[in-house]
């Protein structure tokens, strides 16, 4: 059998969506898949500092994290990098003029910073672990990195930024945008340069449209039982749902396993 490269998205692939558990079948299928030889890591828009620990407990040793711009192989960080710095300066000048709330994650970490409280008052504190740091002298070119920016803006008013479009997001919120890097694909085919591998033996695993981006016709495609019917209508091969074993199942299927 050749030697294949798998690639899990997270949430809803690896886990159940609804309780945020990794499913128990999900991590013996890694162990069997690394026992018989293939290459087998994350792929996540989730930041680097939220998916270690979640890599540790499912047995994983390589990670493609911050949407494709993180790095990781053998446990060790190679690389993690920061969005394009002179276009999230201009998306958080137009931001900030046009009345639009913005917090800024300048590292890898739960840190937020703002120069004044405009996010919080228009739609509240973020419902995932954050820690605020406020200074009203602070100017956006006073920041070195920029590794996500939220604005407060809703869908029926997004389209007054003229740079919307500039910088890869994502509306996790009805209430906000959040901006990160927005390419597992192009941090596959780093990961693939690391370990030389070729594309033909990837195999990706997803189920949100944040997958779609590495659903390529180069790899075989896999979309859970529960993804969006974008991915489905993307994907080489539609498996059971993530909690009904669908990583095990389509494993299985192939003969991986």
């Amino acid at each position: 059998m050749n030697k294949k490269y798998f690639f899990f998205d997270i949430d809803g692939t690896l886990t159940n969506k609804q309780t945020g558990e990794l499913i128990p079948s999900a991590k013996t299928t890694i162990k069997k898949l690394q026992d018989n030889g293939h290459f087998v890591c994350i792929a996540t828009g989730r930041a680097y500092y939220k998916t270690k620990e979640f890599a540790k407990e499912a047995g994983f040793h390589h990670i493609v994290s911050n949407g494709g711009a993180a790095i990781t192989m053998n446990d060790q960080l190679i690389e993690n990098k920061p969005l394009d710095r002179q276009k999230a300066i201009a998306l958080c000048q137009e931001a900030h003029q046009k009345g639009f709330g913005l917090l800024i994650s300048p590292n890898d970490s739960i840190d937020v910073i703002m120069n004044d409280e405009l996010f919080i008052q228009q739609v509240g504190y973020r419902k995932e672990p954050t820690r605020y740091f406020f200074d009203s002298s602070l100017t956006y070119q006073d920041i070195q990195d920029y590794y996500k920016i939220y604005i407060a803006v809703d869908e029926k008013h997004e389209h007054e930024l003229t740079l919307l479009d500039s910088i890869g997001h994502i509306r996790f919120m009805k209430e906000y945008l959040t901006y990160q890097h927005d390419a597992k694909d192009e941090g596959i085919f780093k990961m693939l340069e690391y370990v030389h591998g070729q594309a033909e033996d990837v195999v990706v695993f997803g189920d949100d449209y944040n997958d779609l981006i590495m659903f390529k016709p180069e790899w075989t495609s896999i979309a859970m039982g529960n993804a969006c019917q974008e991915l489905k209508d993307k994907a080489s091969f539609i498996t059971k749902a993530s909690y009904e074993d669908g990583i095990e199942y389509a494993c299985q299927y192939f003969g991986w396993i």
